[in-house]
């Protein structure tokens, strides 16, 4: 009689799962991907290396599915803060500036992550994904600015895209792992400068 797993191994196999994965991102967060390797994984789960294999088809699947994760959590986040903001488009892109530029910061090694490390082909896809919502997010931000005045007449989709590139252009100095000295400016400052730069590079009236 061939093997039939019951509902209680399911849920097993399925609890083992979600603890690498949960192992791999705090891993990640402490160390980058670089540093989520699959005997580390083992290791923070107490488990065998051919355990981990069992779950995944290979480490950059793996690491792929936790990118994923984390960055539906920072998209959510940023979404649900925008939401908070209110109807005005300076408004909403000041939400999305603040939080996402704010997050990274107050989490560095997570952010430099998600958004600079060189990481495999599959990783990277998801990052290609992650860019492509926040610029589709900020597109319609844009967008409805230019349609109550709040902006000056543009093309929506290549303002959000430069928006988005300033953002994190902005920030990977301050992010990289082995940070020059020099940098004095307070995380707050930082923040309020790249909001007031992308608000003047789009033409806002008002830049508070």
């Amino acid at each position: 009689m061939p093997y039939r797993p019951t509902e209680t191994t399911r849920r097993n196999a399925e609890l083992k799962r979600a603890g690498f994965l949960r192992a791999a991102r705090s891993l990640v967060a402490a160390k980058g991907f670089g540093g989520a390797t699959v005997a580390a994984i083992a290791r923070e789960s107490g488990a065998s290396v051919g355990s981990v294999y069992s779950y995944f088809e290979n480490r950059e699947h793996l690491l792929a599915e936790v990118f994923r994760s984390a960055a539906d959590h920072e998209l959510a986040t940023v979404r649900a803060a925008v939401a908070d903001a209110g109807p005005r488009a300076t408004d909403r892109l000041g939400a999305l500036i603040r939080t996402f530029a704010g997050r990274a910061l107050q989490g560095r090694t997570m952010a430099w992550s998600l958004l600079f490390e060189p990481v495999a082909s599959a990783v990277d896809a998801e990052r290609l994904v992650y860019r492509r919502s926040y610029t589709e997010l900020g597109e319609e931000i844009v967008r409805d600015g230019v349609a109550d005045g709040a902006f000056v007449a543009q093309d929506a989709a290549l303002a959000a895209s430069a928006v988005m590139g300033a953002v994190s252009e902005a920030l990977v100095g301050r992010l990289h792992p082995r940070q020059p000295a020099g940098h004095t400016a307070s995380d707050d400052d930082i923040v309020e400068g790249i909001r007031m730069f992308c608000f003047r590079a789009l033409g806002a009236k008002e830049t508070r």
